[in-house]
């Protein structure tokens, strides 16, 4: 890294400030660096446990390049941070991953496109505009498709899934004027993830794979080793190895796949930071998706990502809240079980509130761990 690297002492600056912000400095603290937050909130879940927070909105250049100015390396913890930011913090500051990867990976039109002339496997897609688009896009490409808002998406918002041509219409009306993307449904067996880190001298490390199961769009349940076969489970590797040279990332990045039900990897979305999937790694793994973020963007050497065990992690959301305070006393009832909350004030329906984990010495058992855990509350 350009003069070295970013030794424990400096101050991380992390744009966003969320649960993974949170996690991010938290590992941060534990490596002895400062941390700074910026975002438009204020007690925010990353600005609780940070050393300074500035809230202030991602739009305020002068604001912006200020923040900057004051830390050593700025990182993401939310990929939907405006161009003009990333741009204005690295006037001041060395920014990883850079703006470029954001720019791509914060579009779902842009990220198709670069995934598809670098010859990485994505189901076939169509940049949609108009309903004459989708209508095009549907006898080009079959049904059933999904239709996505090309911006600004997560959790399964901005998507809709289309079974026939009669639901076309009312389809892209969800859109509400922004651009979407027409995507060829995926008959896939599994979903995976690979979270994988790549400093800038070209070092690069790979979680195990990790195998989701989602309930209403959003991640459920996820164990590793994911139930792949080996060569499957190398080839999701390469895949991720392939896209972040082809990135140039620098910090850390993910990579949703999907196994087709004739047994190819696919790949589905990137995300240019750590993962809900990953959350694992803080008790199953050597090294954290946090830790390994830190490392990355801090020119450090990368840590071991190999597991303790086979790891689980199971979502808490906001329902779970709906009878009042949850009973964390008989969900960690079984000692092999770490509950993990993020400070968030406001219990809402599919709200990402905390993570339960566990390990075992199987996949299976520790699912059945973190989702009794869970089941007790």
């Amino acid at each position: 890294m350009q003069g070295g690297p970013i030794l424990p002492g400096s101050t991380i600056g992390i744009l966003g400030s969320g649960q993974l912000g949170r996690m991010l400095a938290l590992a941060a603290r534990e490596l002895g660096y400062r941390v700074a937050i910026y975002s438009p909130d204020s007690d925010t879940p990353a600005g609780q446990v940070a050393d300074r927070e500035v809230a202030a909105p991602y739009e305020d250049l002068a604001r912006v390049r200020e923040f900057a100015r004051s830390v050593d390396v700025v990182t993401f913890e939310f990929e939907n941070v405006p161009s003009a930011t990333t741009a204005a913090a690295a006037e001041c500051a060395p920014v990883r991953p850079d703006g470029r990867v954001l720019h791509i990976t914060q579009h779902r039109l842009r990220e198709k496109g670069f995934l598809q002339e670098h010859g990485f496997p994505v189901t076939p897609f169509r940049r949609i505009a108009t309903l004459a688009d989708l209508e095009l896009a549907a006898r080009e490409l079959g049904l059933p498709a999904v239709l996505k808002t090309a911006s600004f998406g997560y959790d399964g918002k901005g998507q809709v899934r289309i079974g026939s041509a009669g639901e076309l219409s009312r389809a892209f009306e969800t859109l509400g004027g922004a651009e979407g993307i027409y995507e060829a449904f995926v008959h896939f067996t599994q979903e995976i993830s690979v979270v994988a880190a790549r400093t800038a001298s070209g070092d690069f490390a790979a979680f195990p794979v990790f195998e989701n199961s989602h309930a209403h769009h959003i991640l459920d349940v996820t164990f590793a080793p994911a139930a792949i076969p080996p060569a499957l489970a190398t080839q999701a590797v390469e895949l991720a190895r392939g896209i972040l040279e082809a990135l140039q990332v620098v910090g850390l990045l993910t990579v949703e796949m999907f196994v087709t039900t004739d047994g190819r990897v696919v790949v589905n979305e990137l995300a240019p930071r750590t993962h809900n999937s990953g959350h694992l790694t803080q008790d199953a793994c050597v090294t954290s998706q946090f830790e390994q973020q830190l490392r990355a963007v801090c020119g450090l050497p990368l840590g071991a990502t190999t597991l303790r065990g086979a790891g689980a992690m199971a979502n808490l959301l906001g329902h779970l809240w709906k009878n009042g305070t949850p009973d964390w006393v008989a969900a960690l009832g079984d000692p092999r079980v770490k509950l993990h909350l993020y400070g968030k004030t406001e219990a809402r329906i599919g709200r990402k509130m905390g993570h339960i984990t566990a390990c075992a010495p199987t996949p299976q058992e520790a699912v059945r761990l973190v989702t009794e855990a869970r089941g007790r509350l």
